[in-house]
């Protein structure tokens, strides 16, 4: 049986000490460090996850994400989910988010 996108990414998510899920109020399921947002699903059809806009920039200019189309000029990207390779490609850049919230954390 294959697992949903949402369920996987959910599942590995949030087995980072520190995660968790809740609304973001427009019905797609958020993750969050602490008070800061790693980013947020839309089921399993596409993810939008915040970041530096020179991240954005070099994610946008490698192919892997496409331009957060709500918000074009800010540090947003967007990754649809048509694979596994996607859900994998997802899961990696909410990693890169969990990794900068914590050295975040860990600063302060």
């Amino acid at each position: 049986m294959v697992e949903e996108p949402l369920t996987t990414i959910e599942r590995d998510v949030t087995s980072w000490p520190g995660v968790s899920t809740g609304d973001t109020g427009r019905g797609g399921l958020q993750f969050k460090y602490g008070k800061v947002e790693l980013g947020h699903l839309h089921g399993s059809s596409f993810a939008d996850l915040p970041f530096p806009k020179k991240i954005r920039n070099e994610l946008i200019a490698q192919g892997r994400e496409s331009v957060y189309d709500p918000l074009p000029d800010s540090g947003w990207v967007r990754r649809r989910m048509n694979g596994r390779d996607d859900v994998e490609a997802v899961i990696e850049l909410f990693r890169m988010n969990y990794g900068r919230a914590e050295r975040r954390a860990n600063e302060e």
